[in-house]
């Protein structure tokens, strides 16, 4: 099955159906999408921040990683739902535009930045998390992780307004 197979039956699912055609459910769906990614996405900004030494020098990053780490991942998880809903919504047409798949690569390249962090560094941040330089590879992380973000916010922010003639 192609992905514009997949969107599109998604697109014709009762739940695609009934989030394309609502009046009040989609705008819902949406905003709580972009609440939940404001979110979500500053948190991130304010953990990666520190790992790149810009701000709360003196904040061990085990306490703030321990500290922001739920609501981080509240948030995402949120972020994430509604984007599968808003897929549903939106049909085989994302697939046409460029910027989706785009959208997509990066989130992939996030999450693998974040799950490198976390084993390579995050397990024992309490032993290097209390110095004001980090060691190169979190800062890296860090680096790494506010491009990426960034490009899949700017990205998914562009997908209503650029057509596949982009």
């Amino acid at each position: 099955m192609s992905a514009s197979d997949l969107l599109q039956t998604m697109y014709d699912s009762p739940l695609g159906t009934s989030l394309a055609e609502s009046l009040y459910v989609y705008p819902l769906v949406e905003g709580a999408h972009l609440l939940s990614l404001a979110f979500s996405f500053g948190l991130i900004v304010l953990t990666d921040l520190r790992l790149t030494g810009f701000i709360f020098k003196n904040l061990p990053v085990h306490i703030l990683l321990y500290q922001l780490r739920p609501w981080l991942i509240g948030g995402f998880t949120i972020t994430f739902a509604t984007g599968i809903l808003l897929t549903f919504a939106a049909g085989p047409g994302l697939v046409e535009a460029p910027i989706f798949p785009l959208k997509l690569l990066f989130i992939f390249f996030a999450g693998l930045n974040a799950l490198w962090f976390e084993l390579k560094f995050g397990r024992n941040a309490s032993e290097w998390g209390s110095e004001a330089v980090l060691p190169a590879g979190a800062q890296v992380a860090g680096w790494i992780s506010l491009v990426s973000w960034s490009v899949v916010v700017i990205l998914g922010r562009l997908i209503p307004y650029l057509d596949s003639g982009f």
